[in-house]
């Protein structure tokens, strides 16, 4: 017996479908609009459900992004419509709908689609983090774009950024829906064809070139080289730039060469501080989900703090900070000083930035400069006036040093 919500305004349309699937031997759920949807899905997760895409406050197709972008589309889906288009279906499959059923709908064709979609609840669970609805801020908007436009090539490509940016997220965005995607890192060693089999017409992604030694890139040469017979696509990361990698970690300089033939560089996470907030609850939607904690929910005071800290260690900062407030936040609604706490408590141990010498002047101060307001805006917890006095710069002067610098500005409030 599987649980299904039956999500629909009109009443007769529940009754039926109520009738039908509970003869089936289903516990059914009804909810008349979005809203009771929402209740409902925030208190327990149905084996299926069947959403009805025009209602009168949300729709469903809304609903179903708003689930997704909340980590809480862990259940399949199957979209209900009279008068639904075929432009209308698509979109709905690409959110993440499993199937669609068209008014008046068919005995035949809902028990068949109900045992289809409960046969196959994988199809619908979450991969973990994705960057499929997030993109908010134009710098992540606009690296979403350009990876879209690059994913219709075949070319080698190396994502370059800061450590702790997560760079598999971005990889994966290349990454046609259903094609394999391989990460190769100790395997390397062996040079194994058959890493290359298993990437055959997806991507073989290799997640950090600085930390591979001369064995493993010896086998990142040979599966280059047998990349294209196996219509696979080598992608790869690299916090170094190129010049580093050859000097520095003794790359072969041809090899390379060849894996940045495209390049593309990933903005750190305070360059898209707007989306910080969304990241945050779908991370710790996902660990709710997964059982991993109690429930739990970010408030606006702690979702603003977390927008305006810098986050020097990017994306797996953030997942470790959000991990910490899901597992030691003492209530539900997590707020504002429970954020301030971690942080505060994570900001002593972190490691100092490494700075490269090796720079030109200007670039070399406009590194030390960012490190130095970073270091400041986490210690002074954002405090604009704390930072302006700390660092004896003018508010107004303080302003555009940090906007110039990509970095948020901090917390308004006079000292």
């Amino acid at each position: 017996m599987a649980q299904i919500l039956v999500v629909d305004d009109e009443v007769g349309i529940r009754e039926l479908l109520s009738e039908i699937l509970s003869d089936e031997g289903h516990d059914v759920l009804l909810a008349e609009d979005a809203d009771a949807a929402r209740k409902l899905r925030e208190q327990l997760r149905p084996d299926l459900v069947l959403l009805d895409i025009w209602m009168p406050d949300t729709d469903g197709i809304t609903l179903l992004k708003e689930w997704a972008a909340s980590g809480q589309l862990s259940m399949p889906v199957v979209m209900m419509s009279g008068h639904g288009t075929i432009e209308t279906a698509v979109e709905a499959t690409r959110v993440g709908a499993l199937d669609y059923l068209e008014k008046p709908i068919a005995l035949q064709r809902l028990l068949a689609t109900v045992k289809r979609a409960l046969r196959q609840p994988e199809a619908s669970m979450p991969q973990g983090l994705s960057l499929t609805t997030l993109g908010r801020a134009p710098a992540l908007a606009e690296l979403k774009k350009r990876l879209a436009q690059l994913a219709q090539t075949a070319a080698p490509l190396m994502l370059r950024g800061e450590h702790g940016m997560r760079p598999e997220l971005f990889a994966r965005l290349l990454c046609a829906p259903g094609a394999p995607f391989v990460v190769g890192d100790g395997s390397l060693a062996e040079a194994s064809s058959e890493l290359l089999a298993r990437a055959t017409g997806g991507i073989l992604f290799i997640p950090d070139l600085s930390r591979l030694g001369r064995v493993e890139q010896k086998g990142l040469e040979f599966l280059l080289a047998r990349a294209d017979r196996h219509k696979a696509r080598v992608v790869t990361f690299s916090p170094l730039e190129s010049k580093s990698l050859i000097e520095r970690h003794e790359f072969d300089a041809e090899l390379v060469l060849r894996l940045a033939e495209l390049v593309v560089r990933l903005p750190p996470l305070r360059s898209f501080a707007e989306d910080v907030p969304d990241f945050a609850a779908l991370m710790l939607a996902q660990l709710v989900e997964a059982r991993s904690c109690p429930p739990r929910r970010l408030n606006v005071a702690s979702l603003n703090a977390l927008r305006h800290h810098p986050w020097p260690g990017n994306l797996a900062e953030l997942e470790s900070v959000v991990r910490n407030l899901a597992h030691s936040a003492l209530e539900e609604e997590v707020r504002l000083d429970d954020v301030e706490r971690v942080l505060s408590a994570q900001a002593t141990p972190a490691a100092a930035p490494e700075l490269a010498l090796d720079r030109p002047y200007r670039e070399a101060r406009e590194a030390f400069e960012r490190i130095y307001f970073e270091n400041l805006l986490v210690r002074e917890r954002g405090s604009m006036s704390r930072v302006a006095e700390r660092s004896g710069l003018e508010r107004t002067h303080l302003y555009r040093k940090l906007k110039a610098l990509g970095l948020p500005v901090g917390r308004r409030e006079e000292a």
